[in-house]
């Protein structure tokens, strides 16, 4: 069963929903209507004792203040240099919000959007769905999106994202923007790490790629076996000292021939708690990001969120695919539909 409760109201005076999905292993994920959003997930740990594991806010004012608190993300995530792109020989400016490029679908991405929902004659399932027409934040094509949400009784999240360009041809590249703290306080830096990926893509001082692909052996940015998030993230490295810490994307390691769609990307562990959240993705990569940038945002209650307060997950296509021809392509054609499928498992470490 989906629980649905009243949670505000947007600046335009529009009405917005949460919904409280549980199983019978004590979780709880709480989604909201605005942005496509995961608001909370409450696990428990080894003793037992149940928390939030993820950012979040209180309010929608804090939400749309927040950096993207949880949020889908689109029409595409991460950035795009220069704040425009080429398609079918026309130039598209897009929003320049991070500098001079482009970020996470623009000043009012899908995440800052409202969403129509509905619920499935299953338990735990919310679907959210918007329409985005086209010339929203620069982009062009009609594009239908669909993101369903499923909690499973094995302490799963199942995130599909569906998508089709209805009119127009178009670029898409969706994530989700939660982040996660398995302390549910402090910071990450003692949160254990180990990615499914033996290469990046490196970046420059605006952290946008550089176009090389580069192996992340004898780099702080190996973690083909787990390390501490906090172990090098300020060593003096420097892909670490261009972004404050990670945010970077990372190629994942599985065979394109496996006819198994879904693929391991991460893995995330908290030996105090003893709380472990396992990754698999249909996705070619993984941004990570330690949350360098925050400073301070409202979060539950009021209270601050600290730099390093919190870590994303980001399942994705490249960043600045459309400048990068080598980079798998993110372009969406009239009439064709997108589908990709992003599963969090949480459970206790061995």
């Amino acid at each position: 069963m989906v629980y649905k409760h009243f949670f505000g109201r947007t600046p335009e005076g529009q009405a917005v929903t949460r919904f409280t999905l549980f199983n019978h292993n004590t979780m709880e994920v709480n989604l909201l209507n605005f942005g496509a959003a995961v608001h909370s997930i409450c696990v428990p740990d080894k003793n037992g004792t149940v928390a939030e594991v993820t950012l979040g806010c209180d309010t929608i004012a804090d939400y749309i203040a927040s950096p993207h608190f949880g949020g889908t993300i689109g029409r595409v995530a991460n950035r795009i240099a220069g704040a425009s792109f080429s398609l079918n020989g026309r130039e598209y400016p897009l929003a320049a919000n991070d500098g001079e490029n482009h970020l996470h679908g623009g000043a009012c991405g899908f995440d800052r959007r409202l969403w129509q929902w509905s619920t499935e004659d299953v338990d735990n399932v919310v679907v959210f769905s918007r329409t985005a027409p086209s010339g929203e934040e620069g982009y062009p094509g009609r594009l239908h999106v669909e993101v369903r949400y499923c909690l499973t009784q094995q302490d799963a999240l199942i995130i599909h994202y569906t998508a089709t360009a209805e009119e127009g041809d178009t670029l898409l590249n969706l994530t989700n923007h939660t982040y996660f703290n398995l302390a549910g306080q402090g910071d990450i830096l003692d949160h254990r790490l180990e990615l499914a990926a033996s290469r990046f893509t490196p970046v420059d001082g605006q952290l946008i790629p550089t176009g090389e692909i580069a192996p992340v052996a004898g780099t702080p940015l190996d973690f083909t076996t787990p390390h501490r998030i906090g172990e090098r993230i300020a060593a003096p490295h420097p892909q670490l000292q261009n972004a404050g810490g990670y945010d970077h994307n990372f190629l994942l390691d599985y065979d394109p021939a496996s006819p198994h769609p879904l693929h391991p990307a991460a893995e995330l562990c908290h030996p105090a708690s003893g709380r472990r959240l396992t990754v698999f993705t249909t996705e070619p990569a993984l941004q990570l990001y330690t949350g360098n940038f925050l400073a301070g945002e409202r979060g539950r209650g009021g209270a601050p969120c600290p730099r390093y307060g919190g870590l994303c997950l980001e399942t994705q296509h490249y960043p600045d695919s459309p400048h990068h021809p080598a980079f798998p392509s993110i372009l969406l054609r009239q009439g064709e539909t997108y589908e990709s499928e992003t599963v969090w498992f949480f459970g206790l470490m061995d």
